[in-house]
Formats: structure tokens, sequence, C-alpha cells
């Protein structure tokens, strides 16, 4: 039986929560979410274009580059989230480390939108 997507995210959900400030939630579709100060960091994809049991994480495009370069059987992109500052994670095909590891990354490049975020929100 495979797991559901859900399933899937519980262990991405329990890495990214040991992570500072990191928050679980979800989108206005119902779907799970993780962010930092409000800001996306990671979620499930849902566009149709995604593999199922795909995460979508923030990444530095540089990073995204190198990723796809050097592991393209565990990430991947498509056009839909081609102009974002995302990579596309098969789930399945990921290990702790490295999915510790690409949180870790996400995180701390959620953390100036976060930033942002909560400067505009006091000024008001």
């Amino acid at each position: 039986m495979m797991k559901s997507s859900s399933d899937a995210f519980a262990n991405v959900k329990a890495i990214a929560l040991a992570l500072p400030d990191v928050e679980s939630g979800t989108k206005y579709d119902g779907s799970p979410v993780l962010r930092v100060g409000g800001a996306f960091m990671a979620g499930l994809a849902k566009d149709g274009s995604a593999e199922p049991h795909t995460l979508v994480v923030r990444i530095g495009l540089d990073e995204r580059h190198a990723l796809l370069e050097d592991a393209p059987e565990v990430y991947y992109l498509t056009e839909y989230y081609q102009p974002h500052p995302v990579v596309l994670v098969r789930l399945s095909k990921i290990d702790h480390d490295a999915l510790r590891d690409l949180l870790a990354v996400a995180r701390r490049r959620t953390l100036p939108k976060a930033r942002r975020g909560r400067l505009t929100s006091c000024a008001h």
C-alpha cells in the first residue's frame, strides 16, 4: 500500500519542526505547509505537473541548479515551478540526512522574507 502524501509529509514536518522558528500549518487548499515567520518554506506540491508525493522547497537558484545536476533522481523541476526559487523533491528518493540538510537551507533562505514581513506588519 502506497503512503498518502500526508503520511509522507509527517516525516518532513518532524524534521522541520526541530529547526528554530519553523511553524506548521495549512495552505488555502488544506494541504500541509511549513513556514518561517509566516513565509513559505516547504509544502506538498499540488500543481498537476508535479509527481505524487513531491515536496516543494524554497531554495536559491544556484543551489537548485547544483541539486538538479548532482541528483536528478531526487530533485526535479516542472515548467510551472521554474520561475520560482524552489526545487521539487521526490520524497521516496531522498534520505533522512539529505532532507534535514535541505530543510535547514530552506529555513535560512526563508528567514529574510520572514523578517521583511514582520518589519512591514510592525510599521502599520
